[in-house]
């Protein structure tokens, strides 16, 4: 999702920046956006899911962090390397203006497959479909050179869909999971009880581990 993570903050503000608390938010310097990731243990090893934030900040971001109020400052410049924002240094503060998203909150990895909540209750048509699921993996190649192609790519197929009585999670089962690899989810299609689309469609979770239970 980056190609130049900087540094990350915890939110823990309370509820003061909407429904994404005890989650990171992490700066990219190249591409100049803000992701947020959540992670999780499984068999001793920590893994967990990336989703994009916002993009089209003014510069590189180098730090980002939260105020006592509730806001995130994003700090950055575009000094040294070239980077998508087209200042040479800016400092932008982020605000929740309180109205609540309807997005993907959290990714969490099952025995055979994932579970997902969200931010809103979802539309039971589409939130029941095993079509609304797409799902796609791909690894890299570890080498000491600078990047990597993504390789080895499938989509394993989503045989089942359990979703939840408040609409707020999903429970999908797939037919292949393996380590290693990175799971990107597309929920496109996907609609919240107000017929509203997901501000971000994608997530994308590294499998490190698979529990058995």
């Amino acid at each position: 999702m980056g190609r130049s993570i900087t540094a990350f903050s915890v939110n823990r503000t309370g509820g003061k920046f909407g429904p994404f608390e005890n989650q990171m938010f992490l700066g990219d310097y190249t591409q100049s956006i803000l992701m947020r990731a959540t992670t999780e243990q499984v068999n001793g090893v920590w893994q967990g899911a990336c989703y994009p934030f916002r993009e089209g900040l003014s510069t590189g971001i180098l730090n980002v962090e939260f105020t006592p109020g509730g806001n995130l400052i994003c700090g950055g410049t575009n000094r040294g390397w070239p980077v998508r924002g087209i200042k040479p240094f800016a400092l932008e503060r982020v605000e929740w203006n309180g109205k609540m998203p309807f997005e993907i909150n959290r990714v969490t990895i099952t025995p055979d497959g994932f579970h997902v909540t969200f931010t809103k209750p979802v539309d039971q048509v589409t939130g029941k479909s095993t079509d609304t699921y797409s799902i796609s993996a791909f690894t890299h190649p570890y080498h000491g050179g600078y990047g990597g192609p993504e390789i080895e790519q499938y989509k394993p197929a989503v045989k089942a869909v359990a979703l939840s009585e408040d609409g707020l999670s999903a429970r999908i089962t797939v037919d292949k999971l393996d380590q290693g690899f990175v799971y990107e989810l597309d929920l496109v299609r996907l609609r919240s009880r107000d017929n509203e689309e997901l501000v971000h469609r994608n997530a994308f979770y590294t499998v490190n581990e698979i529990p058995s239970r």
